[in-house]
């Protein structure tokens, strides 16, 4: 009888492996040799699609990225609402993706999907109408307010000890222990919050872009 065959080793099957080691056990628990033993293979078979561990951290990263909608800035939406739905897009793939985001933060490098996100949104707010250097600014700041949103959880970063709130302290934190219980509704909450103000901001400015226009 034949022995059953083993599902070829692929760069995607490798990336994705990759990304659910990460998604599970953090930057720390990936090795070659454990996505190696994970596969199935042997580690220097790995070496035939990626030379390095870095290079799959890379892939892995930009497979997060590739995630984001970008449709928003191509079916005519007004670029405020563009930018909104974007950065929500955005967001969600972090936040089912967050221990590759320290990687994400250093900038897309030569990675193709996050150049394609960075170059989408560009073009989005010079074909606005925001001048160039204005539109390289709104690309960083989105990018900041998006990332830092990903990187922990503020209702998450209270203890749900009352006893950890003396009042004689901490008088206005009488209710703090409460917050880690409801930690997805008050973060979502925070995030709508300072991207509309954000936005608000910005719709300002291009009135004055106009007028100076």
């Amino acid at each position: 009888m034949a022995r059953p065959r083993k599902p070829l080793l692929s760069t995607d099957r490798i990336v994705e492996t990759a990304r659910a080691l990460v998604d599970t056990e953090g930057l720390a628990g990936l090795s070659t040799r454990r996505l190696a033993a994970e596969l199935g293979v042997s580690g220097p078979s790995l070496y035939n699609h990626f030379r390095t561990k870095d290079e799959i951290l890379e892939a892995v990263a930009d497979s997060v990225s590739a995630q984001v909608d970008l449709s928003m800035f191509q079916d005519g939406r007004p670029w405020r609402t563009a930018l909104h739905d974007w950065a929500v897009s955005y967001r969600s793939a972090l936040r089912d993706h967050p221990n590759i985001v320290p990687v994400l933060a250093q900038g897309p490098g030569r990675r193709p999907a996050g150049l394609r996100l960075a170059d989408a949104v560009y073009g989005a707010m010079v074909d606005a109408g925001w001048p160039p250097a204005q539109a390289t600014s709104i690309g960083a700041l989105m990018r900041y307010f998006i990332m830092g949103s990903a990187l922990g959880s503020f209702a998450g970063g209270f203890v749900d000890d009352a006893s950890a709130y003396d009042p004689a302290d901490y008088p206005h934190l009488g209710q703090a222990h409460l917050l880690a219980e409801q930690q997805e509704k008050i973060d979502e909450r925070a995030f709508e919050t300072g991207l509309g103000a954000l936005l608000e901001g910005l719709a300002q400015q291009y009135e004055q872009v106009g007028r100076t226009a």
